[in-house]
């Protein structure tokens, strides 16, 4: 790449594109990487504020900015997802289905703390929708040397640095405890709020009962219903430490992994995880589900339903933005509420 005057420009070949930015009306390419400036061209990239241009001289040891944007593209992606075309040395990278995106933060901050080049995502953990954009990959220079990239590659070998998890048609029984719903002195409000939330990720409630506080019946409703083919078992209520609060035993009972009873999340804090049989999420829902408008359960339910594992690691990063501030006007997800986790 070597820059010489606009005006002796003509028949040289651009090395990277040129954006016409026209306020309230465009801000396009006009001029693509390898055209071919023709006389008619020197006025317009003059108008553009060009008064030199880099046209191409490919060397052995650099690399365009549009071949190393790809290259740092297939660092990115997995399945589920696919490149937009090169557009002034970016490539962004987009989502083929809805799901939830995982990053691999680690690798990511290891390539972005390289220099020269950057490669920025959407949050660890985000509900995605078919078309959403998911990250975008460019170098800084126009040119970047090949040991840099190549350096990149080592940090990136292996795994990808996204993975798009579809979400499931999950099968999920709902069990509501407590002696107060179970003798109808209160009406159960809890389960419709998780009925709507399971069901807005496209799962089915395939089972709901409504239990006392005993934890021997809640451990036999709860293995009954994964006989009958759940593939998840919410529990609501009885999730605190008074004596009549008996659901984690009960949970416990069954034979579950306990990943965490008890989260870094508020609200959410007496929140319980574990895996029947390895695979089968069980859950403990803490009774501010049921009324605040965001809590743990919006943060590990899209995960959940798209039978991305949850480590007690995973939990415990929840710490760092898991303070909700239950605003007067709700933006969530588009705040910071569970984004802090790396």
């Amino acid at each position: 790449m070597r820059q010489i005057k606009t005006e002796d420009a003509v028949g040289h070949v651009l090395c990277h594109d040129m954006t016409q930015i026209i306020k309230g009306i465009t801000k396009d390419v006009a001029f693509r990487k390898g055209h071919v400036v023709r006389e008619e061209d020197i006025p317009v990239l003059l108008s553009l504020g060009k008064d030199h241009l880099f046209v191409w001289e490919a060397g052995q040891d650099m690399v365009h900015e549009n071949d190393a944007a790809a290259v740092l593209y297939k660092l990115c992606a997995s399945s589920n997802m696919h490149p937009s075309e090169v557009k002034e040395g970016k490539i962004e990278v987009l989502a083929d289905c809805d799901g939830v995106l995982l990053v691999d933060t680690q690798k990511l901050r290891r390539i972005n703390a390289l220099g020269k080049m950057m490669i920025a995502t959407r949050h660890n953990g985000t509900k995605v929708s078919k078309g959403d954009k998911l990250a975008g990959t460019r170098i800084i220079p126009m040119v970047i040397h090949k040991d840099n990239l190549e350096e990149a590659q080592r940090i990136g070998a292996g795994e990808p640095i996204l993975v798009l998890r579809p979400f499931l048609a999950k099968k999920t029984a709902v069990i509501a405890t407590g002696n107060e719903v179970f003798y109808k002195r209160i009406v159960d409000s809890f389960t419709p709020v998780i009925t709507e939330k399971v069901r807005e990720f496209g799962g089915v409630i395939c089972d709901q009962d409504v239990l006392p506080d005993k934890p021997e019946l809640i451990t036999a409703r709860i293995l009954e219903a994964i006989d009958k083919g759940a593939e998840m078992v919410i529990c609501t209520g009885g999730m605190s430490v008074d004596p009549d609060d008996k659901t984690p035993l009960a949970i416990k009972n069954t034979g579950a992994d306990i990943v965490s009873y008890g989260a870094p999340v508020l609200p959410g804090a007496m929140f319980l995880l574990s895996y029947y049989a390895g695979t089968i999420p069980v859950l403990g829902l803490p009774g501010c589900v049921m009324y605040a408008k965001r809590t743990i359960f919006d943060l590990v339910l899209p995960r959940l339903m798209a039978d991305a594992r949850i480590t007690r690691e995973d939990l415990a990063g929840l710490g760092h933005g898991g303070l909700c501030l239950s605003c007067d006007v709700c933006t969530y997800p588009n705040c910071g509420f569970g984004k802090g986790a790396s």
